[in-house]
């Protein structure tokens, strides 16, 4: 889900999106950081630093409760997107910034690890996530946090006052009647844009995607460098503002319930859909970082990320799902999210053999 991303009063994602997965989407303000304890970081410090995509969204009640269990005070660093976080760890590589960083995807996790960011820790817990998460298994150089997947979604008044079917593939977007109706992030800079230029070579193949990205940029398609601005300025169906005159955006799945959140009383739909022959998964990883100067503060908060009071939490603040598998999901998340049962997916592998290929292309074709 990862990246990443992002804030109002009542919103909730990873955007990290989300993303995610979309903390700003609806207005629940992100903790930008925790005080109090001692400022230092070294060694004996009782400050654990956690570094993130702006997205990153904890309830305070959970964060106090690792913080009263643990002894530690956290401090979060937000980063910008979750590709421009990344950027800067690896740019401050053996001397980070924090203690643990939350918010590589699998869309740039070999990136991540080429660049020896994580030193290797086993987190507790791990053992009641899904197999297919642990991407490190091997290694345990990253935990998986949560999951989701990166879609299109559309504003459904938009559509229902033209009179017009939404799109529901990636061929859809492309025809002249969506024609300047698609805003989507850029793949250099975002992992949400990444995942939807990933899922694109997904769908059309590594000598299809070009051709594909052609006919979207002579239809119309907008490009910024972030979620935030995607979702929250540009796209008209977010309850951040409406102010946007894009009904298309690419944002996540369960985008839809985190535009529900606080609306009484509950509609019987979201006023936002999804197009679910787009989307693409996204998992989302957190790791001890290689230098931090309070590694056993790092490895507790690790541990804490996979304890089901913090993975309940995950769905209805970065509007993601949780990696445990016993962790329950409320029924609003449920009742609203579109369920994607086939995503778009490459192998890990792959994306590292040809990501950097292919973000030049695309920013190429479609930048330029």
């Amino acid at each position: 889900m990862s990246t990443t991303s992002k804030s109002t009063a009542s919103r909730s994602t990873t955007g990290r999106v989300a993303a995610a997965v979309l903390a700003a989407a609806v207005g629940i303000p992100a903790l930008a950081a925790c005080g109090g304890g001692d400022s230092g970081n070294g060694a004996s410090s009782k400050t654990v630093t956690l570094v993130t995509h702006d997205s990153f969204n904890v309830s305070p009640a959970v964060l106090k409760q690792f913080e009263k269990q643990s002894g530690y005070t956290v401090k979060l660093l937000p980063g910008g997107d979750a590709g421009a976080a990344v950027n800067q760890e690896i740019l401050s590589r053996g001397n980070p910034r924090g203690d643990v960083f939350f918010g590589v995807d699998n869309t740039l996790l070999s990136r991540a690890l080429d660049h020896d960011l994580f030193t290797p820790y086993e987190a507790k817990g791990l053992a009641g996530v899904d197999r297919k998460l642990q991407l490190d298994a091997a290694e345990h150089r990253v935990t998986p946090v949560d999951s989701g997947e990166i879609c299109v979604n559309y504003d459904r008044k938009y559509f229902a006052d033209k009179k017009l079917a939404p799109p529901k593939t990636f061929a859809d977007l492309t025809e002249p009647r969506y024609k300047n109706l698609l805003v989507t992030e850029n793949a250099a800079t975002s992992s949400p844009g990444l995942a939807f230029l990933l899922g694109t070579a997904a769908e059309y193949g590594e000598s299809g995607w070009q051709g594909y990205w052609k006919k979207l940029k002579a239809n119309g398609v907008e490009v910024v460098d972030g979620w935030e601005q995607a979702y929250n300025d540009r796209f008209s169906g977010s309850a951040a503002g409406r102010k946007g005159d894009k009904p298309l955006v690419v944002s996540y799945a369960s985008s839809p319930p985190a535009e529900t959140m606080g609306v009484k009383p509950q509609p019987k739909q979201a006023p936002t859909g999804v197009a679910t022959g787009t989307c693409f998964r996204q998992i989302e990883f957190a790791g001890l970082l290689n230098g931090a100067k309070n590694e056993k503060g790092g490895k507790a908060l690790l541990d804490f990320l996979l304890t089901k009071r913090f993975q309940e939490d995950v769905p209805l603040r970065m509007f993601v799902n949780p990696a445990l598998r016993d962790a329950k999901v409320p029924g609003i998340f449920t009742r609203y999210g579109a369920k994607i049962d086939d995503p778009a997916t490459l192998a890990p592998q792959k994306i590292a053999r040809h990501r950097e290929q292919w973000v030049e292309q695309w920013s190429s074709l479609v930048l330029k």
